[in-house]
């Protein structure tokens, strides 16, 4: 009996000491819970975490790291983040004895950069072309000036200087955006920098007052930096290396590296062993490009250039017009001829000519100009289909668009050294003839949009000679299928089968 009283009374010692723990622990939890409530309240409010009592209680709680805040991120709703010191009002006060009323305007910041330079060019012994971009409603409406300033090195760093007058080009047809692209042409009266010593070119940029009639704002920077000796003036007469040279508008977007492959060495092919293709890469050129392009730059056909941080700035089509003067100037010393067209357009010579034999005929001209042929980016011929994915771009595509009445864009080619400035579908800043009647001899075939598209193109199929599609009519053109064959031997000729799992 004893021992079952014993056996009871633990047992209820037991339950209450169960219950005892279950409920300091629940105690335990709301009191933590509690603490972390208020330690996060007070985080998120400004007029409580000023005092030292906050401070210390907070530390009991642990480190609470800050995260810091730029002051430009206008997006948070904390203002106190913001340490910029403001611009002070303007207050508006009555004048005279008419109370009239005296409003003020304040002005803060700037809306476009006065002048961004790409790149800067030796045009000769005594001239210069300077390429970047500037505000565009700057140029359009105002008058800002460039005045330019040769300064030769020397030891005790007062080196001599010559000044000129620049004279700007805005090559871009007005198409810019925020920003629209300028030539500075610097020429000086004499031979600059042909001593020896070196030296350098520094332009001074004035908006003489566009923006604000009240404020001549000048800006000054240094274009080019000359080493001593570093001048050869027989570069400006000498023949040039190359007697053809691609110049491309800027590469973007998720391009298709098997557009890209069949593009180049279809051109590599045309044009021959003296031609070279500079291509610019703003963002366009991703991994599986850059495999396309790697062979062609080992064997020294191609120069690649990365452009991406002109992205920053707002101009016309990923600022198209500024690279293509940037490609003039750097190279026009080194070709005969310089080539404008996109990677979706493939020159074609007529049967029986030959670039060399065409370029002898039109040499008396600085510039001529080249007819296009539209061709259907999704009409293939019934019978290639079910085996499409395997034949190239131009091979399948072969229904060309014959609509009458429309203007078509043509492309060009232009002699650089008869050339100031250029732009996308002509020059209009050359010494010398143009030529634009150039049918029967030299064309160019336009596959809009295929260059960009990564899926298989064949989406209608047909083997009729004419039909009439969207409202287009088209007609059977396989002119370029008809070559397809030599340009892949070629290609396994020249780099080997490197390339033959590139896929769309």
């Amino acid at each position: 009996m004893a021992k079952e009283k014993e056996k009871e009374t633990k047992e209820k010692s037991l339950f209450v000491g169960l219950a005892w723990s279950c409920g300091d622990i629940k105690l335990l939890l709301t009191s933590l819970f509690f603490l972390c409530s208020l330690a996060t309240i007070i985080q998120f409010h400004p007029s409580l975490t000023s005092g030292p009592h906050t401070t210390s209680l907070l530390s009991c709680l642990g480190p609470i790291v800050p995260v810091p805040e730029s002051p430009a991120n206008l997006s948070s709703t904390d203002s106190t983040s913001v340490t910029v010191t403001p611009h002070p009002m303007k207050r508006e006060e009555k004048t005279g004895m008419d109370s009239v009323i005296k409003r003020s305007f304040n002005p803060v910041g700037s809306a476009a950069y006065l002048f961004i330079q790409m790149s800067a060019y030796r045009g000769g012994l005594n001239t210069f072309a300077v390429i970047g971009l500037a505000s565009k409603p700057l140029h359009v409406f105002a008058k800002p000036q460039f005045k330019c300033e040769w300064i030769d090195n020397d030891d005790t760093g007062n080196g001599s200087s010559v000044y000129a007058n620049a004279y700007k080009i805005l090559p871009d047809w007005g198409y810019g955006r925020v920003y629209t692209v300028v030539v500075v042409n610097c020429t000086f009266d004499k031979p600059v920098g042909v001593n020896g010593l070196g030296g350098k070119l520094v332009v001074h940029a004035s908006t003489n007052g566009g923006g604000d009639r009240e404020m001549d704002s000048v800006e000054s920077f240094v274009a080019i930096e000359e080493e001593p000796g570093s001048v050869n003036g027989s570069v400006f007469t000498a023949p040039p290396e190359y007697d053809y040279l691609y110049c491309g508008s800027p590469l973007y977007g998720n391009l298709s590296p098997q557009r890209v492959r069949e593009w180049i060495v279809y051109h590599v092919k045309l044009f021959g062993k003296r031609a070279h293709f500079v291509i610019y890469d703003a963002s366009g050129v991703h991994p599986a490009v850059m495999d396309v392009l790697r062979p062609w730059i080992e064997i020294g056909a191609v120069t690649l250039h990365d452009v991406r941080d002109q992205e920053r700035f707002d101009g016309y089509y990923h600022n198209q017009f500024l690279v293509v003067n940037d490609c003039l100037h750097r190279y026009r010393f080194n070709t005969k001829w310089m080539f404008f067209f996109d990677v979706d357009e493939f020159v074609y010579l007529e049967p029986g000519l030959m670039v060399d034999s065409l370029m002898k005929e039109l040499e008396g001209y600085s510039q001529f100009t080249i007819e296009q042929m539209p061709m259907s980016n999704k009409i293939c011929r019934a019978d290639d289909k079910g085996k499409s994915w395997r034949m190239w771009g131009f091979e399948k595509l072969v229904y060309k668009d014959v609509k009458r009445g429309i203007r078509r864009d043509r492309k060009y080619a232009i002699q650089p050294r008869n050339a100031f400035a250029t732009g996308v579908h002509m020059s209009q800043n050359i010494a010398g003839k143009s030529l634009h009647k150039t049918e029967g001899r030299i064309k160019y075939f336009h596959y809009h949009g295929t260059i960009a598209n990564r899926r298989e193109p064949c989406t209608e199929f047909t083997n009729t000679s004419e039909l009439a599609f969207d409202r287009t009519p088209y007609v059977l053109d396989e002119t370029l299928r008809r070559l397809a064959g030599s340009i892949k031997r070629f290609e396994l000729k020249t780099i080997g089968d490197r390339l033959v799992h590139t896929r769309q």
